[in-house]
C-alpha cells in the first residue's frame, strides 16, 4: 500500500547513476519525484518503474541546466511549486585532463553546471523553504573539493565551491528548519567518468564505491543530522579535526598588522 507521500523531491541529473539511486531510495522512503535531466528516455523508464514499485506519482522534466532558458523554467517550478520539499543538486559535469591541456569551454560548461546551476535552483527554492519553516537541500560535492590536486583544477574547484557555498548556507539557514547536507563522494562507479575523459574501469577498483552504496551512505548520514558526509571516510575524527584547525584560523585571517614572521617593519606615524 503507498504510504502518505513526504512532498515532492527534485533530483537533477536524475537519468542515471547517483541521480537514478537517489529517486529510487526517495520514492522509497515516501516521496513524489520530479526527474531533471538533459536526456529523456531514461528518465520514462526510471519513472514507470518506480511510480509501480513504489506508488508515488514521478513526474519528468527533460532540461538542460548548463542552458539558461531550461534552467530558468527549472527556478521557476521551484519557486511555485508548494509540493516541494526537498531538492538534490546532483547535476554536474567533471573532466579528468589535466588543466592546461583542456578546452577551455569545455571548463567553462563545467563551471555552468556545476556552480552556476546548483546556486540558482538553491536561491529558487530556499525562500519558500524558509516561509514554510521546513525543507531539505541535498548538494552533491565531491573529495576533489577538499583534495583538488587529484583531478582537473576546474572541477576540483567546482566542488570546493559547492562545500563553500553549502557551509555558507548551513549559517544563513540556522533556527529556520531548513536543513542543508553537502555531499562529498569519492570515485564512485558512474559514467561520468567516462565522459571526463577516464573510464572507471581505469581506476584502481579499492578506491570505487558502488553508486547503490554511496547514495545509502549519504542518505544515512542524512539521517543522522550529518551536514558533511564523506561516504569512505572511515574515521569521523579526521574531518571534525579538519575542520576545528579551519574554525581555528578563522580569528587571525584578518588583522591590521601584517604577520610577524614576514619581518615588516610599520613606518612612524
Amino acid at each position: 500500500m503507498k504510504q502518505q507521500s513526504k512532498g515532492l523531491a527534485v533530483i537533477t541529473g536524475a537519468s542515471s547513476g547517483i541521480g537514478a539511486v537517489y529517486a529510487d531510495r526517495l520514492a522509497r522512503r515516501g516521496y513524489d519525484l520530479l526527474l531533471v535531466a538533459r536526456t529523456r528516455g531514461p528518465m520514462d523508464e526510471l519513472a514507470k518503474k518506480l511510480e509501480a514499485g513504489t506508488g508515488h506519482k514521478v513526474e519528468i522534466l527533460a532540461a538542460d541546466l548548463a542552458d539558461s532558458r531550461d534552467l530558468a523554467g527549472v527556478e521557476r517550478i521551484l519557486r511555485e511549486d508548494p509540493r516541494i520539499t526537498l531538492l538534490v543538486n546532483n547535476a554536474g559535469m567533471a573532466s579528468t585532463a589535466p588543466l592546461l591541456n583542456s578546452d577551455v569551454t569545455e571548463m567553462s560548461r563545467i563551471i555552468a553546471l556545476n556552480v552556476n546551476a546548483l546556486t540558482r535552483l538553491t536561491y529558487a527554492v530556499v525562500p519558500g523553504f524558509v516561509k514554510r519553516g521546513s525543507g531539505t537541500i541535498i548538494n552533491i560535492g565531491s573529495v576533489v573539493g577538499i583534495a583538488p590536486e587529484l583531478l582537473n583544477g576546474v572541477y576540483g574547484g567546482s566542488k570546493a565551491f559547492v562545500l563553500a557555498f553549502s557551509q555558507s548556507l548551513r549559517k544563513e539557514l540556522a533556527s529556520t528548519g531548513v536543513t542543508a547536507q553537502v555531499v562529498l563522494p569519492g570515485a564512485t562507479a558512474t559514467d561520468l567518468w567516462k565522459k571526463a575523459g577516464t573510464p572507471v574501469e581505469h581506476l584502481p577498483k579499492e578506491i570505487v564505491m558502488s553508486t547503490e552504496d554511496m547514495v545509502d551512505a549519504a542518505l544515512a548520514g542524512l539521517d543522522q543530522g550529518e551536514f558533511v558526509t564523506i561516504p569512505a571516510l572511515p574515521d569521523a575524527g579526521q574531518w571534525q579535526t579538519y575542520e576545528a584547525a579551519r574554525q581555528a584560523m578563522m580569528p587571525n585571517l584578518s588583522r591590521t598588522e601584517p604577520a610577524a614572521r614576514y619581518g615588516l617593519v610599520r613606518a612612524a606615524a
